[in-house]
């Protein structure tokens, strides 16, 4: 028989397969700009739009997959005040904010009698720590999360940041590329050929049909890591790079369609349209960034139409 050469099955760019530690991303590397670099909403779900197309010679207007989320404001909690050091970097005080929601106890425990605070001398950048508003959507929820955003390190343009609401529109715009950072739907315990892909054996195989052929070579006496196997799947990490921001509105009555989105309901905010699909079911929370990778902003697509016919 020839000799065949076929790819490995599944990626090797993720290590180690497991759950996620928590049901929202943590944003490890940052932008440098000069503004808050980050925001979260709510999936909703998926429609599509039209949206001409100048460059082409035939069709007028292309349909488009678009994904809704439901951006409600966002409330800071307070200004970190970080130093670098050789073991990574250190935590020297913090900044309240002096009017929080009661739903916040919910999440962390905070003390009525806020201290005025010394503003360190020798810290190295700041973080804006806010948190969401659940309870301005329709998903039933009131427990708020909180995260970090990096911002600008000027102590008096923080503060400023601290006594008001956070707006989606005020922070992005139409035709920018976001990073999407999010968590995916779990599927729990899967077997090899769902979960890297490989090729069913055939039929007149012994034993099992979905498994892998072998797990290896006799010697060394082990299963390398690198044989597919059965696990878990979903419910991972996951960054998607230079997604495109079709539309920031709210205007209701252009998204909303007959009978609420399938799973989610009618929105109540602002919401974005994201080009494409985002990681994780509705209802979930993910977190779009300035994207750190150098991608330059497009002017905002010309939409002619917003699909709201009913997905039920």
């Amino acid at each position: 028989m020839p000799t065949t050469h076929q790819p490995r099955s599944g990626s090797l760019q993720f290590w180690p397969r497991s759950r996620t530690k928590r049901i929202y991303a943590n944003v490890k590397k940052w932008a440098k700009k000069d503004k808050p670099l980050a925001f979260a909403g709510y999936k909703a779900g998926m429609t599509h739009v039209l949206k001409t197309n100048p460059q082409s010679k035939f069709a007028k207007s292309v349909s488009v997959p678009v994904t809704i989320i439901e951006c409600p404001p966002l409330k800071p909690f307070s200004i970190r005040f970080y130093k670098k050091t050789q073991y990574g970097s250190q935590l020297l005080s913090e900044m309240l904010a002096n009017n929080t929601n009661k739903e916040l106890s919910r999440k962390v425990t905070t003390s009525k009698n806020k201290k005025e605070i010394k503003i360190p001398e020798n810290y190295d950048y700041l973080k804006l720590v806010v948190y969401t508003q659940p309870k301005l959507t329709g998903i039933g929820k009131k427990k708020p999360e909180i995260f970090e955003m990096a911002i600008p390190n000027n102590i008096e343009e923080a503060k400023k940041l601290l006594e008001k609401e956070l707006k989606v529109s005020e922070l992005f715009k139409s035709g920018q590329y976001v990073d999407i950072h999010g968590i995916t739907k779990g599927k729990g315990f899967q077997g090899p050929v769902k979960r890297f892909g490989i090729s069913l054996k055939s039929h007149k195989s012994e034993k099992k049909r979905r498994a892998p052929g072998n797990l290896g070579p006799f010697t060394p006496r082990k299963v390398n890591w690198r044989v597919p196997q059965h696990g878990q799947l979903g419910f991972f990490k996951r960054t998607e790079y230079n997604k495109l921001i079709y539309l920031i509105d709210n205007n209701l009555e252009k998204i909303n369609q007959k009978g609420g989105i399938k799973g989610y309901g009618n929105l109540k905010n602002e919401y974005v349209l994201i080009k494409g699909s985002i990681p994780g079911p509705k209802k979930r929370m993910v977190i779009f960034t300035d994207t750190i990778r150098d991608k330059k902003d497009t002017s905002a697509p010309e939409i002619t139409y917003i699909s709201k016919e009913s997905k039920q």
